[in-house]
């Protein structure tokens, strides 16, 4: 099982990070010790001082494909949920000025928290499906599919033309803007339209 990211997918995310807007799907990785489930508590690292909240739609990948054409990729994934792709900004930052990979900051254990997925068909159209993230009861993250610089389609497309995607592979397709630090104390819960299907606590 993978888990496949994606960044700077918002383009008002891009531009909170002081970064160009893609004109191709940015793509990074994480591996499988990364996943918290199951509403695990989430244990803030020793290793930075400014961890970072991005909430995420995920797609799991529903049967084994490579070079999938846009106009089939709906086939690949039955099958939406929300998860987060904690950053160590500090770190992540310290990479990006010498030019290395953010692995270190971005792939570290437990760094991806998921909750619950629902089938794609609740739906009425996947390009308007909203999501968010509370933190202590307060809303600090809102996106909406609409705004995905590139679709859950072309994401599957884009990336299969470089690796196999196989059944349980997890696509993080990106954060919109309003990422910020989290602490110890922390209780974050996650929603797509109205149901809640991320709960946690940061210790």
């Amino acid at each position: 099982m993978k888990i496949i990211c994606i960044g700077r997918n918002y383009a008002e995310h891009a531009k909170e990070m002081n970064s160009p807007v893609p004109s191709e799907p940015v793509v990074f990785m994480k591996p499988d010790t990364a996943l918290l489930r199951n509403n695990e508590p989430f244990y803030y690292p020793d290793f930075t001082k400014d961890l970072h909240h991005e909430v995420e739609l995920v797609l799991k990948i529903s049967k084994a494909g490579k070079h999938i054409e846009p106009g089939f990729a709906h086939k690949y994934y039955e099958e939406i949920g929300i998860g987060i792709d904690f950053t160590a900004r500090d770190i992540q930052a310290k990479c990006k000025e010498k030019g290395l990979p953010w692995e270190k900051a971005k792939a570290f254990d437990g760094s991806a928290p998921i909750g619950g997925f629902v089938n794609k068909s609740v739906f009425k159209n996947l390009a308007d499906i909203r999501f968010r993230l509370d933190i202590d009861g307060k809303t600090v993250q809102q996106g909406n599919t609409k705004d995905l610089l590139f679709s859950f389609d072309v994401l599957i497309s884009h990336i299969s033309g470089f690796i196999t995607l196989k059944t349980g592979d997890l696509i993080f397709t990106g954060t919109p803007e309003g990422v910020g630090p989290v602490k110890p104390g922390n209780r974050l819960q996650a929603y797509i339209e109205n149901d809640k299907l991320l709960d946690f606590e940061i210790k």
